[in-house]
């Protein structure tokens, strides 16, 4: 019973003193941080795409990843903003499974927190010097969000973790784009909360401090289907779930309304291929519809090397050990369809 006290991690201070963000990529973070703004805003009609392995598992194959697409976003800049996905903790149903790299750096050994914190910056760190491209990550502990604030562009919040105090305070004091995902059991209503919080200042307990935010004005909504009363899975990414949440958008004070469509998850029952069809979708309703085409500002989608997923240990080379993902020929085609047609 009771906690064992295994070790006293670093700091964030220490860690990024350790890997400080060189200036040159703080200059380029600042432009990257303005262009996705210019989006959710409005100031640009570019189109998101979050994108990236279900797990970031393996910095070497992540890096060769990331390093793929930095050629499709060169290709087409002048349509999408492409922010690859370095999640490096994921939230377990039942807590059971492989928790991320902050957890075990390496997924076939025991976990060793101090060195996932150094694992995980440097990971970032490294994407981000290699390609320009700085990252997006899931804020599944808020404590944790100041060990890489400096590098991620991009911050998604959890279905569930989405009706949590802490989650909401901080996503307030956040100075770049917070994707609020709908919980579970889909209701609208919860996510469309959170953004309300997560867009007001605040005053609460941060890491041992008293701190105010400001609130964040890029707070906003990810579509990711819903789980009903018997397990099944239940879409919310068709034309009618769009121009639904456009209306209840419309009847709160809301700023920058704005949404982010999560093309995996429940939303494709986790059969990862689905999430091509679901994405022509999603952009056919967007030029269908003018306020649609306001409202959904991207899509977010589950990508690695290779197709599917495999167990830990199994061995094979930029394939998830997680949920599986679509492969890389697949994923590259997908995005120049996205680009031609957002």
């Amino acid at each position: 019973m009771g906690f064992q006290y295994v070790s006293n991690l670093p700091s964030p201070e220490e860690i990024k003193d350790r890997f400080p963000l060189p200036a040159a990529l703080k200059a380029l973070k600042i432009e990257r941080d303005q262009a996705i703004s210019d989006v959710l805003t409005g100031n640009s009609d570019k189109f998101l795409v979050i994108i990236g392995p279900c797990s970031a598992d393996n910095e070497d194959s992540v890096c060769d990843y990331v390093n793929r697409l930095v050629k499709v976003q060169e290709k087409t800049k002048d349509r999408l903003i492409l922010v690859p996905r370095i999640y490096t903790n994921k939230p377990r149903t039942t807590g059971e499974g492989y928790k991320g790299m902050l957890h075990q750096p390496d997924p076939e050994k025991k976990p060793d927190m101090h060195e996932g914190l150094i694992a995980i910056r440097r990971m970032h760190m490294k994407v981000f010097e290699e390609t320009g491209l700085s990252t997006a990550d899931e804020m599944l502990y808020p404590e944790n969000l100041t060990y890489l604030d400096d590098i991620m562009s991009y911050i998604a919040i959890g279905a569930r973790s989405v009706e949590n105090q802490q989650h909401r305070l901080t996503s307030s004091g956040c100075e770049v784009a917070v994707g609020m995902k709908n919980p579970t059991s889909g209701d609208i209503s919860v996510m469309l909360n959170s953004v309300v919080a997560a867009q007001q200042a605040h005053d609460f307990t941060y890491r041992g401090w008293e701190v105010k935010s400001s609130g964040n004005p890029l707070a906003h909504t990810i579509l990711r289907g819903a789980v009903n009363k018997h397990g099944q899975c239940i879409p919310n990414y068709h034309f009618e779930d769009l121009f639904l949440l456009h209306e209840m958008y419309s009847r709160r004070n809301l700023q920058n309304p704005a949404c982010i469509v999560d093309a995996n998850h429940s939303n494709s029952n986790k059969k990862y291929r689905e999430q091509i069809r679901i994405s022509k979708e999603v952009l056919h309703s967007r030029k269908h519809a003018p306020e649609i085409r306001s409202l959904l500002k991207g899509l977010m989608i589950e990508s690695y090397i290779e197709p599917g997923c495999q167990k830990v240990g199994d061995g094979c080379y930029g394939k998830s050990i997680t949920d599986p993902c679509l492969g890389w020929e697949e994923s590259e085609r997908l995005l120049y369809e996205i680009a031609e047609n957002c």
